[in-house]
């Protein structure tokens, strides 16, 4: 069951926890390398089951848990899942990157960051199999100090994306400010058919190859999208053409799955 629309009272008063009861589940959607058609890496995407409310959407329980905090532990969560879920896959011999979203919230913590750290030496995930993904329409009011804590994660080989890029303000002046490694097209550019966002996609692809970085391409649902972004240069692409969120056991099922 989904709760359509759950009392957002009762939403904010079973947050707090939610991670410890057990509640919240990651789901992985996958991204394939736009030469090979192979996944390559997968979004972690955070789900919740409450026993009373039933499954809440993220769209509802993701802002009130960046309002009152509570984001700060789902973020720690996410990114234990990351880890765990990058190394049992090594253990079983599939090599997938694994990318996780950071609120604003986070990137004014020092402790997460000191966190994301700790956990990846602890846990024995590779550094390089994980990037964080960072909402380019949210405004950074501090770059130097983020890029600052950023770097140490850079040092150790974690990936850092720029999200939702072309939907905000600050698409380039993001690039510049912050250590980056991926660009990830927002879903609403690749999903119209306009010349202008046919435009806004190729100069993401001549921005990345200017600045050294991986292109994603998000929200792919159809063929025509596909083929658009491969021929543009595109590095990657992710939507429901290429396959939705689902379990870990899943994912790992279609990866092996995937012809030599």
């Amino acid at each position: 069951m989904t709760a359509e629309s759950p009392d957002l009272d009762e939403v904010r008063r079973a947050l707090p926890g939610a991670a410890a009861r057990g509640e919240l589940i990651a789901h992985f959607q996958p991204q394939v390398d736009l030469v090979t058609g192979r996944i390559v890496a997968a979004e972690a995407l955070c789900r919740w089951k409450h026993p009373q409310l039933g499954f809440i959407r993220p769209d509802i329980f993701i802002p009130l848990a960046e309002e009152d905090g509570t984001i700060l532990e789902i973020g720690r969560w996410m990114i234990d899942e990351g880890c765990r879920q990058s190394v049992e896959w090594l253990d079983h011999g599939i090599a997938v990157e694994i990318s996780v979203n950071v609120s604003a919230a986070q990137l004014t913590t020092p402790a997460f960051f000191h966190y994301v750290a700790d956990t990846i030496r602890t846990s024995g995930a590779h550094p390089r199999a994980l990037t964080m993904e960072i909402t380019e329409s949210r405004h950074i009011d501090d770059a130097e100090s983020v890029t600052a804590l950023l770097e140490p994660l850079l040092e150790m080989g974690v990936g850092v994306s720029i999200d939702d890029f072309g939907t905000g303000f600050s698409s380039v002046q993001q690039l510049v400010d912050l250590p980056t490694t991926e660009i990830k097209v927002d879903q609403t550019l690749v999903q119209s058919s306009s010349a202008a966002s046919s435009t806004l996609l190729a100069r993401a692809v001549e921005l990345g190859r200017k600045h050294g970085l991986r292109t994603v391409a998000e929200g792919v649902e159809t063929r025509e999208q596909l083929d658009l972004v491969r021929g543009l240069g595109f590095d990657r692409a992710q939507g429901f053409l290429i396959g939705p969120a689902v379990a870990p056991a899943e994912l790992e099922r279609q990866i092996a799955g995937q012809s030599d």
